[in-house]
């Protein structure tokens, strides 16, 4: 069984914003779409979110920091003791019970294991109540969400492994590794049901990129709307908009649309920029005919030395 600290490469003490930030960087690095040759990749893909699902649940991190569970959440051998590391030792008694070196006060090993007086209850093998029930097992799902989906928050509908679908709602700040965790439903167990880890990836688009909270888009202009200027219709992530492209405008020039972009877990909106591209046709026997009796004559790469 793995360390999940190790397997995520943090220190026991690490905060739960730097556990979360070596998930999404391993996530990022170890995803199957991008190591599809590499199935060892996969592997590790899996062990980095079940380490992740450990640490990122207080109660689990907290069980399994003092040694109640082990790496994969199971529970651990109600006692730790034994081998040659001092402390005490102990053998099978004839009763069915342990038999301990004489003299070893154990009361306070016991009262911290059982809650009181649990080493001098029910005589014989026993030592009082045994592990509490667990609950079941939780169960990972990875949930597809395209660029416009997880940009605009649109809910989504997600089926269980008993047939069940469930809606979800998208929370702000979303992005491939975000994990949602679905309380209830997860593996039945008799302390009750384990939860539904679902952990999401953002699809890229055919034109729109993702910086931060803004959507970044490259759109074509033609030489005369950016000699002339005017309205053009551009994509958004929330539809098509007008555009004012300022007479004389360059390639690479950027304009922004002001809440177009991904929604900050804060709740205010990113921005979309625009960046205009000029294209010219190859072969066009009137635009030829205009540059032959005209000349540019600005110095227009004199900033760059040459």
């Amino acid at each position: 069984m793995a360390d999940p600290y190790s397997t995520l490469g943090v220190a026991r003490g690490a905060s739960e914003a730097e556990i979360k930030s070596a998930y999404r960087k391993l996530a990022k690095e170890l995803h199957p779409d991008r190591n599809q040759d590499n199935p060892k990749a996969a592997e590790r893909f899996s062990a980095v979110s079940s380490a992740y699902d450990l640490l990122s649940d207080k109660d689990k991190r907290a069980r399994f920091d003092r040694g109640e569970i082990d790496g994969d959440g199971n529970p651990t051998a109600p006692f730790g003791f034994g081998g040659n590391g001092g402390g005490f030792r102990g053998r099978p008694g004839a009763g069915g019970g342990f038999e301990f070196n004489e003299g070893a006060d154990f009361g306070d090993i016991f009262e911290g294991l059982f809650g009181g007086g649990g080493a001098r209850r029910g005589g014989g093998g026993g030592f009082g109540r045994g592990v509490p029930p667990q609950k079941g097992a939780n169960v990972s799902y990875r949930l597809a969400v395209s660029f416009v989906d997880a940009a605009t928050l649109a809910p989504q509908r997600i089926t269980l492994q008993d047939g069940k679908t469930i809606d979800l709602k998208l929370p702000a700040g979303v992005e491939t590794g975000t994990q949602m965790r679905l309380s209830g439903k997860g593996q039945a167990g008799p302390a009750g049901a384990g939860d539904a880890i679902v952990t999401i990836e953002v699809k890229p688009h055919p034109f729109f990129t993702r910086d931060g909270d803004n959507v970044l888009l490259d759109l074509p202009i033609t030489l005369d709307e950016a000699v002339k200027g005017g309205k053009v219709k551009v994509p958004t992530v929330d539809g098509p908009v007008m555009l004012g492209i300022p007479a004389g405008a360059t390639s690479g020039k950027t304009l922004r649309l002001r809440g177009k972009g991904f929604t900050h877990k804060g709740g205010e909106r990113g921005d979309q920029l625009v960046r205009l591209m000029i294209d010219v046709p190859a072969d066009d026997p009137a635009i030829k005919s205009l540059v032959e009796s005209w000349q540019d004559g600005r110095a227009v790469r004199a900033h760059l030395g040459v």
